[in-house]
């Protein structure tokens, strides 16, 4: 498949937008500040696995709640209409509008309304009005939302004061209290004149027929009361089955949406109420409720996606996205931006839709920790990709590799091996006594101007532990090493490190023939590949004269414990092997915390290794990597062993734990993405003052070496193994 230039375009579009930048990116920074200041005193994981409780069972129950919620709502003269397309809540509207002889239509903020481009398809009929500050912004200028909380916060007040000054027809200062003052005054005489209000519904109660808004502006309100006809719009998801379910949704949204302890107005409505006509006369109001359908029944029953139910639309999840962070919601093509906008946009609009916004998650988890709704999104993103891949192949080259060369293990460790002499013709000496490929001839110089690239030593690291003599201290058990392909072709050192250290405290490291672990299949979305490539390890490693299996990257080391059991599941003989594969995986850094804490023995003989290459103080900084932090929970533990080490000085840097912008094949599809978040880790990293900068994660160390390489930067990138065996 062709590539996508105008995906492309996007993407080069908005990481040139400075006033994006400047907005999202400081925005990136405050949140989490406020969001944890909000939070305190709150247990976070009871509250939202109580939240994806209510909700998961209120998905479960869709189709029932929805009955009993009609019902109830009926009962009290409301009027509840069932569409299964945006094309009939058009008809619906059109019909409620023309049995008024109503035009103008006041809109508070519903996304749902967006999603199906409501104002477009009945613009000839209506007059839409949207009274939400940001959607009547951009509404101004015929944009999208961004956002799903705040549709407008890639504009800057600058850009917004533009907006104000071309629709009133003079100009507007920039002076945020004098635009809202500006809107209200605006707006105010189109809420006394609509004919019509829409509202969106947070949450509708199936067993009382409540609908609950929540809203920081009050325009909700005015379009609820004012207007002689309410329509609220609504999907399936936003039912649940008791009125006190409402409690633990309404104690997380704003606290994970804008981080508020709650939202300035809170409105519950039951059923249709009296309201004044023109004149002042109190006059009946009709309420209608539009159920909108649009691919949730196709989510809510699927077995694996019914999880995304859950959401309670809080957009924390966007919020916390390092990648939406650099390019707003707009790039994504489609109304719901981020990580569970892939998964919602998948079943509103179909796969094809998704087929390249989800190659923007770089799964590194983030949103995972912030969803109060305890949403699984990576791996649901991870789902979506299988899928897509089912109906949509990879583009060539990517498929070639991932299809025909992963598998084939001998062949792929020929290719492997060719890059030692390929890349040495390029390579020169950095700062740091490695040796790295800064220029590539042809269309292959993109991959290296600004990021250099590791040269692959001549003999890997299968090779070298042939030549090392173990000779382990007061012997005390046998690992097997999976060396993952990185270590054992780019940075074999790291293999020969951890070596070393398993020695000292008394473990003797066994290297069995082994391929890679097929984690680059099973991020781009053939996992059919992975099972494979999992098969051709098992006999391997499946055996019982090791005590652990043992990854220095943790990556492979979540494809061990959990993804070729995943991939496996419907060949119970292989599935078996790799749950006793699973049981003993762990990642180094963890075993050697392990096996040192508490063994005074053990801490002093790995203690000495560093000891005698580091006589003097150096200040030593740490990167968290992903799938070491958020996939296996490894955080404390090499901090732990980084301070104990003699004449280390440990400093945080800020946002020690946001991704570096490695994510694998990542940094070559969007390199684009990759290159500013690199950028934005090595200021971190040298705001430390740091000499070092050690990582756990190969990739990683790959992605920040070329980084300060290519800055000539004098910091040095090691693995944690490296720091402790010395080399430095």
């Amino acid at each position: 498949m062709p590539i996508d230039y105008s995906f492309k375009a996007r993407i080069e579009a908005a990481l040139n937008n400075q006033g994006i930048r400047n907005a999202l990116g400081k925005f990136g920074k405050d949140f989490p500040i406020s969001r944890a200041k909000v939070y305190e005193g709150i247990d976070f994981e009871a509250l939202r696995k109580e939240v994806a409780k209510v909700k998961s069972n209120g998905a479960a129950k869709f189709e029932q709640l929805a009955d009993q919620f009609e019902k109830n709502l009926t009962n009290r003269g409301a009027k509840v209409h069932r569409a299964e397309t945006g094309a009939d809540v058009y008809q619906i509207l059109r019909d409620i509008a023309k049995a008024r002889n109503a035009k103008k239509v006041v809109k508070s903020k519903s996304m749902a309304s967006e999603e199906i481009h409501l104002n477009k398809h009945v613009e000839d009929q209506l007059e839409m009005i949207e009274t939400d500050l940001g959607e009547w912004i951009i509404q101004q200028i015929n944009e999208k939302p961004s956002h799903m909380v705040m549709p407008a916060i890639h504009l800057s007040k600058e850009k917004c004061a533009d907006v104000f000054s071309d629709a009133l027809g003079y100009r507007v200062e920039v002076d945020i209290p004098l635009m809202v003052k500006l809107a209200r005054k605006n707006l105010r005489q189109e809420f006394l004149t609509a004919d019509i209000g829409i509202s969106g519904c947070n949450i509708a109660v199936a067993e009382t027929g409540t609908m609950c808004i929540f809203t920081n502006e009050g325009n909700a309100r005015l379009t609820a009361s004012l207007p002689p006809v309410h329509v609220i719009l609504l999907g399936y998801e936003k039912l649940v089955e008791k009125f006190e379910d409402v409690g633990p949704i309404a104690k997380a949204l704003a606290k994970s949406a804008t981080a508020q302890p709650i939202t300035s107005y809170v409105t519950m409505i039951s059923g249709p109420t009296q309201t004044l006509d023109a004149n002042g006369n109190v006059v009946d109001k009709e309420l209608h409720v539009i159920l909108l359908d649009n691919g949730r029944r196709k989510l809510l029953t699927d077995p694996v996606f019914k999880e995304a139910g859950q959401c309670i639309r809080c957009g924390s999840c966007i919020n916390v996205c390092p990648v939406y962070q650099l390019l707003s919601g707009h790039v994504y093509g489609h109304i719901y931006p981020g990580g569970i906008g892939v998964i919602l946009t998948t079943f509103f609009d179909g796969f094809e839709a998704v087929e390249k916004i989800q190659d923007l998650c770089i799964s590194c988890g983030r949103c995972r920790d912030f969803c109060p709704g305890k949403i699984d999104i990576p791996n649901l993103i991870l789902e979506v990709r299988r899928r897509v891949r089912q109906q949509i192949p990879l583009p060539g080259m990517q498929n070639l590799i991932v299809g025909s060369l992963l598998p084939k293990k001998g062949l792929f460790q020929f290719g492997l091996r060719q890059a030692s002499w390929a890349t040495s013709m390029f390579a020169s000496e950095g700062k740091d006594g490695k040796k790295y490929v800064r220029n590539l001839p042809f269309g292959f110089g993109r991959l290296a101007d600004w990021r250099s690239l590791p040269a692959f030593p001549a003999k890997p690291f299968r090779e070298r532990i042939k030549s090392i003599k173990q000779n382990p201290v007061n012997k005390k058990g046998k690992i097997a090493f999976f060396g993952g392909c990185v270590i054992d072709y780019a940075y074999p050192e790291i293999g020969e490190s951890l070596v070393r250290l398993a020695n000292k405290l008394g473990v003797e490291v066994e290297y069995p023939e082994q391929s890679c672990c097929g984690a680059p299949a099973f991020y781009m979305g053939r996992q059919d590949v992975t099972a494979t490539i999992a098969k051709q390890n098992l006999d391997n490693f499946a055996k019982d004269e090791y005590q652990y299996i043992v990854t220095a990257c943790p990556t492979c080391t979540e494809v061990l414990k959990e993804n070729w059991i995943h991939v496996l599941q419907n060949d119970p003989a292989a599935k078996a092997k790799a749950e006793k594969v699973s049981a003993k995986a762990i990642d180094a850094i963890k075993l050697i915390h392990n096996l040192t804490k508490g063994d005074q023995a053990a801490e002093k003989e790995v203690a000495a290794l560093s000891e005698v290459a580091c006589p003097n103080k150096v200040k030593v900084t740490y990167h968290d990597s992903c799938h070491l932090n958020r996939s296996l929970g490894i955080k404390a533990e090499p901090r732990e062993v980084i301070k104990d080490i003699k004449n280390v000085e440990f400093v945080e840097m800020v946002d020690s734990d946001v991704c570096c912008g490695f994510g694998g094949s990542y940094s070559i599809k969007l390199r684009e993405i990759s290159k500013v978040m690199l950028e934005g880790k090595l200021k971190n990293i040298e705001e430390t003052g740091a000499d070092i900068v050690c990582a756990d994660c190969p990739g990683c160390i790959m992605q920040l070496r070329g980084g300060l390489d290519n800055k000539k930067s004098n910091i040095r990138a090691l693995h944690t193994l490296e720091l402790l065996d010395g080399k430095f």
